[in-house]
C-alpha cells in the first residue's frame, strides 16, 4: 500500500483528506518539523504540504526535504490557499511537483494529481 504524508495544520482538512484517501496509508503532521521527522521515518511515496504551518514554514520544509538524502526523491505536492505567483515559482524551483490552490481543486481532481505523481 502506497504511503502519503500530509503536512497540514487544519485538523478538519487533515481528517477529510485522510478519510478520502482510503486506498493509501496516510500519515499526518500538523507542523513542519514533525513533518520532516515523519518523512524520514516513514519514507512516504508522496507528501502533501501546506505552506502556512507552525514550527517551520512550508517552503523551508520543502527545501529541507529536498536537501536530505533519504527524502530528496519523494514527490511533494503543495496544497495551499496562497495564490502568489512568486510563491508558486519558488515552490516549483525548490522541487515541488505541483502547486494546488485548495479552493480551486475538488477531492477528485486532487486524487488525480496524487496518482499522476506518486512514485
Amino acid at each position: 500500500m502506497k504511503k502519503i504524508l500530509i503536512i497540514e495544520d487544519d485538523p478538519t482538512l487533515q481528517k477529510t483528506l485522510t478519510n478520502f484517501l482510503k486506498e493509501f496509508k496516510v500519515f499526518s503532521a500538523f507542523d513542519g518539523l514533525t513533518g520532516i521527522e515523519l518523512a524520514k521515518k516513514e519514507k512516504p511515496d508522496l507528501i502533501m504540504l501546506d505552506l502556512i504551518i507552525p514550527r517551520m514554514e512550508g517552503l523551508s520544509v520543502l527545501k529541507k526535504l529536498k536537501e536530505e538524502k533519504e527524502t530528496e526523491v519523494i514527490p511533494v505536492i503543495i496544497l495551499t490557499n496562497l495564490e502568489d505567483p512568486v510563491r508558486v515559482e519558488g515552490a516549483i524551483q525548490a522541487g515541488a511537483v505541483a502547486y494546488l490552490i485548495k479552493n480551486q481543486y475538488s477531492l477528485k481532481e486532487l486524487l488525480k494529481k496524487i496518482k499522476e505523481n506518486i512514485r
